[in-house]
């Protein structure tokens, strides 16, 4: 059944004009309109964008964005016949358009979609194309409490998912900067999950966060949020939230073989130590010390006496032949736990191999 269109600009003022309006969005409904239908009726009746959002899992907002042209009378008779529409399409499909199908999410953050297939995403999902937007990338695996705490960290907002590949995308609105993001995400994560870490216990999640965006490239916020991750471990000390903003030049680390890294003779030479119980936590204990900076530092973080934690860094100093004491030589350390951890850290993201080496039993 077609429905006959109209346009509010051709409309008049008066009663039957208002009847009129309400007959349309009713034979709309007698049509069996889906959600995207409804809007793409309103935006024609309205001659112009029609933005919604819900507000809760039954009740919708719409808004007219006339961008500085003058209302029409009717505007409001409009977007009430557009809600009840809504709430109509979305309790005749059995589910709430706000949330959608995942598939919606995933089309929108795909880079090989159409512009017109991902405006009709940003429709159906109910997104403010107001609103800036990131996307995060958070670690498959991770179990349920660890993904309530990254979305507890975002606060009321609404927070939409799906799992691609390997890995959830989280898209919601974001006004803060990454930095703050990023650290109080960290903070959350290693609060719930404190390190060390054993094996074979839930860990906390690894969190990789794009840059903030409008909602239409957000594709590019979950490509940035995905190279982010691999920077990311919730193993041990590195951190568990990596914002790509703050990568700077680090992030072309990320395009390094890994079957290479992993060869590099000083990789190779600490994954060598850490494959042994002894070795593990000698290891796990000098990557502390590079990323907390003192002896009494990292003595405080592993609840150890700073003459153990010295002991330690000292087997891996003679097995290195590194001094971390000489910049140089600590620089290089650093540099080279860090390469390990990335390659360990990609390594169990894309299931590759175990990462298990250095993990206290």
């Amino acid at each position: 059944m077609s429905v006959a269109p109209i346009r509010l600009s051709e409309l008049g003022t008066d009663p039957a004009a208002v009847l009129q309006l309400v007959a349309h969005f009713d034979a709309l409904l007698e049509s069996s309109a889906d959600a995207e239908a409804v809007i793409l009726s309103a935006e024609a009746v309205a001659e112009c964008p029609v933005t919604v959002r819900w507000t809760s899992a039954t009740e919708p907002e719409a808004r007219l964005e006339r961008a500085g042209r003058a209302p029409h009378p009717l505007d409001e008779v409009l977007l009430d016949r557009v809600r009840h529409a809504l709430r109509t399409a979305a309790s005749r499909a059995g589910e709430t358009v706000r949330l959608g199908d995942p598939a919606l999410l995933e089309l929108l953050l795909s880079d090989n979609e159409l512009p017109a297939e991902r405006a009709r995403a940003i429709r159906l999902l109910g997104l403010d194309e107001s609103r800036e937007v990131r996307v995060l990338a958070v670690s498959a695996g991770s179990p349920a409490e660890a993904l309530r705490v990254v979305v507890r960290e975002l606060g009321d907002q609404p927070v939409r998912s799906v799992t691609i590949g390997a890995d959830t995308a989280l898209l919601c609105y974001s006004s803060e900067d990454a930095r703050t993001l990023s650290d109080r995400l960290d903070a959350a994560i290693i609060a719930a999950f404190p390190p060390p870490l054993p094996a074979q216990v839930g860990r906390g999640p690894w969190v990789g966060i794009g840059a903030k965006t409008t909602v239409f490239a957000a594709a590019a916020s979950w490509q940035q949020a995905q190279r982010g991750l691999r920077f990311a471990s919730s193993t041990h000390y590195g951190r568990r939230a990596v914002a790509y903003e703050r990568l700077s030049v680090l992030e072309l680390l990320a395009d390094l073989p890994l079957e290479q890294v992993l060869r590099h003779h000083d990789v190779a030479r600490i994954n060598a130590i850490a494959a042994k119980p002894a070795g593990a936590h000698d290891v796990d204990t000098t990557e502390a010390f590079c990323v907390l900076g003192s002896l009494r530092r990292t003595a405080t973080q592993l609840h150890l006496h700073h003459s153990t934690v010295a002991a330690r860094i000292a087997h891996v100093e003679t097995a290195m032949g590194w001094d971390l004491a000489d910049p140089i030589d600590r620089f290089t350390a650093t540099l080279v736990l860090f390469v390990r951890r990335i390659a360990l850290s990609s390594a169990e993201l894309t299931g590759n191999g175990p990462t298990n080496v250095g993990h206290n039993p």
